[in-house]
């Protein structure tokens, strides 16, 4: 069990709300198996007070904060510096505190990376379909730019939307094709060709019933069919690719991988990405039997 003294390191993390956050479960194993005298706390933060939150990093001196909804962009105004990655995403999800000075990162597009390592999947040379317009499917873009990927599809619920990441992306990235499409438009010929597939709209999330982001018979065994979504761990679109041949992954390892690249800025030490792993799978694994529970009881 960890103990607080005066020496303590605060991290944590700030959205609104927070009531299904995995991140303490996963940083406080972690400082816990490398011995580290931190600790990781939620933060409930709402619009109103983001300003003032940000000054109490400085006050307080947190050692680093994750960002999440509704505060990846709105929080920028309020930093001293962006990595070159939030820059071009145009979001943060971790501060990290040096001296005073806040520096933003995202490392969603750095986990969707190490997440496709361990599944040995190389995205080098291949045709990535995005579904989505939201700062996840951004990340996720530049982060397969930067990966060597040939072409970006990026598929909005307007060609509009889908326009706005390409506007925003396509004089930062070099040596990359990248289009856009609305899901009524003709998706048939982008899946003939793409090759990765990833979800990064809410359809499929608990909450969201059975819906599918796009028909099923578009998805066939050429594809890699990657779903941000990781609750449910099994999607109905993971479920009905995979009959249909193609290999599937859903967000957990993403998830792992972004805290544990926070881990590594706040630190300065590589993350124990095992542990983590363990911690965030127990804590699934505990939430799922007290939900059980509660439903028996009624």
């Amino acid at each position: 069990m960890q103990k607080i003294n005066g020496e303590t390191k605060i991290t944590g993390i700030i959205g609104y709300p927070l009531t299904y956050t995995l991140s303490p479960a996963m940083h406080n194993r972690a400082f816990e198996v490398c011995n580290l005298n931190y600790c990781y706390l939620p933060f409930i933060v709402e619009s109103e007070n983001l300003k003032t939150a940000i000054e109490g990093i400085r006050a307080l001196k947190i050692k680093g904060i994750n960002v999440t909804m509704p505060h990846k962009e709105a929080v920028i105004d309020f930093l001293d510096e962006l990595s070159p990655e939030a820059e071009i995403i145009g979001a943060v999800n971790t501060i990290g505190n040096n001296e005073g000075h806040l520096i933003g990162y995202n490392t969603d597009g750095k986990g969707f990376l190490r997440s496709l390592e361990e599944e040995s999947y190389n995205p080098s040379g291949k045709i990535a379909i995005i579904l989505g317009t939201g700062g996840a499917a951004k990340a996720v873009a530049v982060a397969l730019a930067e990966a060597g990927i040939s072409e970006i599809i990026i598929v909005g619920r307007s060609k509009k939307k889908a326009s706005i990441i390409k506007d925003a992306l396509v004089n930062k990235l070099v040596n990359i094709s990248i289009s856009t499409l609305s899901f009524d438009g003709n998706l048939a010929d982008k899946f003939q060709v793409g090759d990765l597939i990833v979800n990064a709209t809410p359809v499929g999330m608990k909450g969201h019933g059975d819906l599918l982001p796009v028909p099923l018979e578009l998805i066939n065994k050429r594809h890699f069919v990657y779903d941000l979504v990781y609750t449910p761990q099994e999607t109905t679109l993971m479920t009905e690719a995979r009959k249909r041949g193609a290999r599937v992954a859903n967000g957990l390892g993403m998830l792992l991988h972004q805290a544990a690249s926070a881990f590594e800025i706040w630190t300065g030490i590589l993350a124990p990405v095992d542990a983590m792993r363990q911690a965030l799978v127990l804590e699934l694994e505990s939430r799922e039997r007290a939900k059980n529970a509660r439903k028996k009881s009624r």
